[in-house]
């Protein structure tokens, strides 16, 4: 088996880590922000591949085009959803939002395989994606760096959105207390539809990002929703530092145990889970889920 060194090896799990974090970001704010437990985010995440996939491939759009499609789709089926079915959950138990979007999550799988069938869908990136960089002795691809570039930009972006602007103030105040902030002439209900909406396109974007590592297929909802729980769970609800920490740690050991240990399956991604939440119970940043 290719072996790709110690420094490919974090060059390949940070770029698989930045995906994981990028699809759990909005996943983070629905529950460390508004204490909702949507199982369903991969599905969102699946939305914005199967959009991206079917634009580039059907359509003729080119790829880099197709990746706002992916977002804005995501984007508008989280708000409509939130609308209609989200909202209503909002002061259930957390039973009920589990079971909730888990029978979600069944019913985008059926939906997916009976439109798109069961295979994997491919996408061709731009010619200036493609092959790699030698440097150090290390081969590093230029879709990787792509996505960490990526990744790293809409980190900043968020961060300044949540904590410089208007609506990340409005944000804080509804969750900490709607009825105050009704009071204050905040629209509670119109700001969670906006952070379930962004949070819901990230997925979307992560997703289409992700079809040319992760792979996209109808099971993927299932498939990486442990991946998506660890990475909030280990890094913190809520926050944006726990849950990239935590995604650059799993990326890591997920793709050297994936090279080094292939024997041992996904047993090595779940005993570096178990040890981090014995180190850190409450979530590397203390705000566990």
């Amino acid at each position: 088996m290719y072996h790709p060194g110690v420094i490919g090896v974090l060059f390949d799990g940070l770029a698989y880590g930045s995906l994981l974090f990028l699809v759990s970001l909005g996943l983070s704010v629905q529950m460390g922000l508004m204490n909702f437990v949507n199982l369903a985010h991969g599905a969102f995440a699946m939305a914005g591949g199967y959009v991206c996939a079917l634009a580039a491939t059907r359509l003729g759009v080119p790829f880099l085009a197709a990746l706002p499609l992916a977002f804005l789709a995501a984007s508008l089926a989280g708000a409509l959803l939130e609308r209609l079915l989200y909202r209503r959950l909002y002061g259930a138990s957390a039973l009920d939002q589990v079971l909730f979007s888990i029978g979600l999550t069944l019913m985008s799988i059926a939906a997916a395989t009976r439109l798109f069938g069961a295979s994997q869908q491919p996408v061709r990136l731009p010619e200036l994606l493609r092959g790699q960089l030698h440097f150090a002795g290390a081969d590093f691809g230029i879709y990787r760096m792509f996505l960490i570039a990526v990744v790293a930009a809409l980190t900043a972006a968020l961060a300044l959105l949540v904590g410089r602007t208007r609506f990340g103030a409005q944000l804080r105040a509804a969750v900490d207390d709607a009825r105050v902030a009704r009071g204050m002439g905040i629209d509670v209900d119109r700001v969670f539809t906006l952070a379930f909406a962004l949070g819901s396109g990230l997925a979307g974007l992560g997703g289409a990002l992700g079809i040319e590592v992760l792979g996209l297929d109808p099971t993927f909802p299932l498939k990486y929703m442990v991946y998506f729980l660890l990475v909030v769970v280990v890094g913190g609800a809520g926050t944006l530092a726990g849950p990239l920490v935590a995604a650059a740690i799993l990326g890591v050991c997920d793709v050297a145990a994936k090279y080094y240990l292939p024997q041992l399956g996904a047993f090595a991604i779940y005993a570096v889970m178990v040890a981090l939440l014995i180190a850190f119970p409450a979530g590397i940043l203390g705000r566990r889920a």
